[in-house]
Formats: C-alpha cells, sequence, structure tokens
C-alpha cells in the first residue's frame, strides 16, 4: 500500500531543495552531492524569456482547445473548469498529462518544445555530471496538469522502469512558468536512488504504478519553483507530485532525461512521446539541426525488460 501523505503522516520530514549553482565550477563535488542526495536543484538555470516563449505557445494550444478562461493575456493559466471536465475521462485517460490526445499531438509538433532541453545551460549540468559526451533523449514529455477530475498527483515512482537503458539517464524537471508548492510541484525522496530497483503496484496517476513506501522513508524535498528553476535527479530516485491546491489553473512542465553517450539506452526513447511520427512532428519546423540528431551517435540500444512493470510485494 502506497504510504499515506504528509498531512496524514506527521513522521514525514519536508526539507527544501538546496541549490547546486555553485557546484557547476567544481564537477567533483557535484557529482558527490548528486551521489550522496539523489537530487540537484538548480535556481534561475534558464532564461525566463525562453521558457516564457514556449509558454505563451503551450497555452495557445490549450486555448485553442477551448479550456481557457477569456480575458488573460497569453501567459495565463485560468481553465474554464466547466469546460475542461466536458472532456471523458476515456479521452483524459489515452494521454495521461493533463490534456486530450490532440491538444497533446498540438504540443509535440512545436519545434520549441523540442529545442528547449538542448539548451547549452542545460547541457553544461551534464557533462559536469559525465564527465562525457552527452545525449539528450528525443522523447520528451509535456505535463499539462488541469483540474480535470481523472487528474489525480502523479506517486511515488522511478523514472528506470519507463526508460530503462541505463540507470544512469537523469530526468531534468522544470515549470514552464512559475510554479509554488500549491501548483503541484516535484518532490524527491532524498537518498532513495542508492537502494537501486524498488517493486511497484498498480496505483492511479501517472504511468500507472507507484512504489509502496516503508515507514522509514520519509525524508522529502521540496520548494517553490520560479520561471528558470530546474530540478534534475537520477533513474532511480523516488520521486511524486504534490497535490495541486486549485481548480482553476493549470500546470505546465517538461521531464527531459540525458545519459552518457556511451552507456545503453533503449528504443523507447528514441522515439516521440505520443503516437505520431518523427516526420509528422517535424513537418513544420523552420530548422534541420535537430532532425534525427541522435542517428548520427554511436548509440547501444538495449532490450526492454517487461520485468519492471510487473506488480511484487516489497519487503521493507
Amino acid at each position: 500500500m502506497v504510504a499515506p501523505s504528509a498531512q496524514a503522516n506527521p513522521a514525514i520530514r519536508k526539507t527544501l531543495f538546496v541549490d547546486s549553482t555553485p557546484l557547476l565550477d567544481d564537477p567533483a563535488a557535484l557529482r558527490a552531492r548528486g551521489e550522496e542526495d539523489g537530487y540537484l536543484f538548480f535556481k534561475g538555470r534558464l532564461p525566463a524569456d525562453e521558457i516564457l516563449a514556449l509558454r505563451r505557445e503551450l497555452i495557445a494550444v490549450v486555448d485553442k482547445h477551448g479550456w481557457r478562461q477569456p480575458g488573460q493575456d497569453d501567459l495565463g493559466g485560468l481553465i474554464d473548469y466547466a469546460a475542461i471536465n466536458a472532456v471523458s475521462d476515456e479521452e483524459m485517460h489515452r494521454t495521461d498529462i493533463g490534456v486530450t490526445a490532440d491538444a497533446y499531438h498540438d504540443v509535440q509538433r512545436l519545434e520549441r518544445f523540442h529545442r528547449l532541453p538542448h539548451h547549452p545551460r542545460l547541457l553544461e549540468i551534464y557533462r559536469a555530471l559525465f564527465d562525457r559526451e552527452v545525449l539528450v533523449h528525443p522523447r520528451h514529455i509535456c505535463r499539462m496538469v488541469t483540474p480535470h477530475k481523472f487528474m489525480v498527483p502523479t506517486p511515488p515512482h522511478q523514472d528506470f522502469p519507463y526508460i530503462q537503458g541505463t540507470t544512469n539517464a537523469w530526468t531534468c524537471w522544470f515549470p514552464i512558468g512559475d510554479c509554488p508548492r500549491a501548483l503541484g510541484g516535484l518532490t524527491v525522496l532524498k537518498g532513495s536512488h542508492r537502494k537501486g530497483y524498488l517493486p511497484v503496484q498498480p496505483a492511479k496517476g501517472a504511468g500507472g504504478f507507484a512504489i509502496p513506501l516503508c515507514p522509514t522513508e520519509t525524508q522529502w524535498v521540496e520548494g517553490d519553483f520560479a520561471v528558470g528553476d530546474v530540478l534534475t535527479f537520477p533513474a532511480h530516485t523516488v520521486h511524486k507530485a504534490l497535490r495541486c491546491q486549485f481548480k482553476d489553473r493549470i500546470r505546465l512542465s517538461l521531464d527531459v532525461r540525458y545519459q552518457p553517450v556511451d552507456e545503453p539506452v533503449d528504443n523507447s526513447s528514441l522515439n516521440p512521446h505520443c503516437p505520431l511520427t518523427w516526420e509528422e512532428i517535424y513537418a513544420n519546423w523552420q530548422s534541420d539541426d535537430l532532425k534525427y540528431y541522435w542517428r548520427k551517435l554511436p548509440l547501444q540500444v538495449s532490450a526492454w525488460d517487461n520485468g519492471y512493470l510487473k506488480p511484487a510485494r516489497r519487503i521493507c
């Protein structure tokens, strides 16, 4: 059974993210902190104007599908509760990210959405961590968490069972706009990566599985995200979403993965995060430099293992 929330379990200890920006000039210290804590946080790492440019395009998709309250500027994320809840649960389940498949396909076609993960200020982090060439997974995920009745917070989980390949793949999570804790940002279980792979059980929320937590696993780290803040963690770090306290707004964020180019990668990480083909995604792009960029790299493609997502009992 998944552990109760912090509100129901007073033993849970919540601390704030520690900014690791000063360690970027000392890669050994950066790696040591990542190995100890299982996460790294960087304050204001990405330029706000570039984040907001993407937000503007994402909000335009929401507006196109009729889910936004009228009278806002082109960055406003206030949602029409009745309009979004007119969408069926079945349609929401198809994507599991907060909007319908048609809307998500519109997002996946955005060139800016695929270009931002290659930002030099992100690549600098992973070159320091890996001390070698970096592979940016082309499979980017946009979470567009709306107040639809079907949506529940993402439960505690590790990313490795979903991406596989190397355990040295790191997830980079950042909101597209300010994201205070009340909007449902991400929180990580400090040091949980050191336990390796943990068994899963079926659960509601993105991914469909959760890790049953042990009574001693209580040290959650969280914080309010300002536009440009970045959180990153390795594939075995347990993390989850905080519950959104609002019923009238959307939470926009990106999940991007990075790994050393010379370690195994599963083929699923090289495919789009939707049924569209790459050719359909690229159709209206203005530049060609990022099209199929991974095909130029000497990748080791590994086999998928279904066993990681088979329910199993966890012994605490």
